[in-house]
């Protein structure tokens, strides 16, 4: 019976990355959906009912990405320093792939937290600072499928184009300025 509990315990903090990992991309995946419907040029009307939901999911998202590196530091298999993990360029494991999970990390926490500092620093300025969300979204995918341990497995695959390809399909019809169709365009709230 010990034995089971240590093989368990040896693999916690792993299994507790991973999940927060996977929950960080989907819940990420949310938020910039909510945020291209709020931007007010895919639908009529305005976003402000939006808000609380992208803000929450935002918060959310930065709560997941710092489980999800944080727990790497209790692995018994990698024993990752906490600079390995938060440190681009650091850590020998992956090096590449590793560095750009961080710096898109730090991206998504660094930018979700601009919004308590919009007014500061001018709403149109954060705007413009606000749309590289859309690059560090894509580079949490990147690391997803370059290092991700279930980047290969068909439930993972799916999980994550289902929850992706939304807020893909927002960011298309977005970048060619075009309204969405009459019956997504319904969903105003």
């Amino acid at each position: 019976m010990s034995s089971v509990n240590t093989n368990a315990s040896t693999h916690l903090f792993w299994v507790l990355s991973r999940g927060a990992g996977t929950t960080a991309l989907i819940l990420a995946s949310a938020s910039v959906g909510f945020g291209l419907l709020m931007s007010g040029k895919l639908v009529k009307g305005s976003g402000p009912d939006r808000r609380v939901y992208h803000e929450v999911l935002s918060l959310a998202v930065m709560v997941a990405i710092a489980v999800h590196g944080l727990a790497l530091v209790g692995d018994s298999f990698l024993h990752p320093s906490v600079l390995d993990v938060t440190v681009p360029f650091v850590f020998s494991y992956k090096t590449l792939s590793t560095s750009l999970g961080i710096i898109a990390g730090w991206g998504m926490i660094f930018l979700g937290l601009s919004y308590y500092l919009r007014d500061r620093i001018g709403n149109e300025r954060w705007k413009l600072i606000h749309r590289f969300t859309l690059l560090v979204w894509l580079g949490g995918l990147v690391h997803t499928f370059t290092e991700g341990t279930d980047r290969g497995q068909l439930w993972f695959i799916a999980l994550i184009v289902l929850t992706t390809v939304p807020s893909l399909m927002l960011l298309a019809y977005r970048v060619t300025g075009r309204r969405l169709p009459p019956a997504l365009a319904s969903v105003r709230r």
